[in-house]
């Protein structure tokens, strides 16, 4: 029998309606299946997450099941790494389809490069055919909506400062610590963070291009956004290099428009207008600016998508800044380590 060469970890929980599809091309590589193992870490899904990973498990004897009691992705993956018989740790995300040479170019790029960590953009998909569901595909695949997030909007090959999940030499946990655990979201980020502070290096290629398959509908992104947003300042206060230039944009963004909405609301004898025609004047070109952009992509989403698109962005970046301003109460306190997605209630006392 081969020696494990990768183990891949999935931490999951509630992803019934996506995880067959993940573990199945995960088991469709082009790598023997004797040469890596999968393990799923489940936390505590309330769905049938763990039981279609057991009975995929009846037929793979490369597939593992393990509990996750504190139901977060950092933990999970602590929890993967610690179990894993590989010399190379991937981590894997159960709403991903991988394609069947993933494994066989995570080995290759980190032998290339040199890097130490390796990942590949996302190719993000709708969940389904409905306007909403690509809506949120058009917003999160375009520069206007997510900035300078090169993974969601290039397919460029290069040295990057961050990739979503990605592929990692084992030893490498050695030298720079696990997965933090404070992080229920932006740990990612985190850890590439810690990466770079060490000298180390991170490598993006399309030859790892993975489809994404975000939520279905413009309210749950709305929400999931407003969420995730709120970790920002504990992640910035945890490692002050997790986070960039483009996570506190929307929040800068907030508070503009509120000072201009201000200053238009109180007036005053000596600035006249100018206070008014300044806020119309800042929401006249960030519309036409959406508009600009989402008609390059017109081809791709449709007139539909691209009329809608500017008002969409403009709600998606006042749900993300407001999520990053309502996350400075986290300044000087943890956020609850509490799982975002529903589930089991998490079990304390394992």
């Amino acid at each position: 029998m081969n020696s494990i060469a990768a183990s891949v970890v999935v931490p999951i929980r509630n992803e019934e309606k996506y995880i067959a599809t993940c573990l199945k091309s995960l088991l469709q590589q082009s790598v023997p299946c004797d040469s890596y193992e999968i393990i799923v870490v489940d936390g505590r899904s309330s769905d049938r997450s763990k039981e279609i990973v057991e009975e995929i498990r009846r037929d793979f004897p490369n597939v593992y099941c393990l509990d996750n009691p504190a139901a977060i992705a950092p933990a999970a993956m602590n929890i993967g790494i610690c179990n894993a018989r590989g010399k190379i740790i991937i981590r894997a995300d159960g709403h991903n389809f991988y394609p069947h040479t993933y494994i066989e170019n995570c080995i290759k790029y980190l032998d290339q490069t040199g890097a130490d960590n390796v990942g590949g953009p996302w190719l993000t998909v709708p969940v389904d055919t409905t306007f909403g569901a690509r809506l949120v595909a058009a917003i999160l695949s375009n520069p206007f909506g997510v900035g300078g997030s090169r993974f969601r909007t290039s397919q460029a090959d290069g040295f990057v400062e961050t990739v979503p999940f990605g592929a990692f030499r084992r030893e490498l946990f050695d030298r720079i610590g696990m997965y933090n655990e404070k992080l229920v979201r932006n740990q990612d980020n985190e850890l590439n963070a810690r990466i770079l502070e060490a000298g180390g290096k991170i490598y993006q290629t399309s030859a790892l291009q993975t489809e994404y398959h975000p939520v279905a509908t413009f309210t749950a992104l709305l929400t999931q956004i407003f969420k995730t947003s709120q970790w920002h300042v504990f992640s910035i206060r945890e490692n002050k290099h997790s986070m960039g230039f483009r996570h506190l944009a929307p929040a800068a963004f907030v508070l503009i428009l509120l000072a201009l909405v201000l200053f238009a609301l109180m007036g005053s004898s000596w600035m006249g207008h100018l206070p008014l025609i300044a806020l119309i004047s800042f929401l006249t070109v960030y519309l036409l600016a959406g508009f600009w952009i989402g008609a390059g992509h017109r081809r791709d989403w449709g007139w539909g998508i691209v009329s809608i698109m500017p008002f969409a962005t403009i709600c998606f970046h006042l749900a993300y800044g407001l999520g990053t301003l309502v996350g400075l109460r986290y300044l000087f306190k943890a956020p609850p380590s509490s799982p975002i997605r529903s589930g089991q209630p998490v079990n304390k006392a394992s």
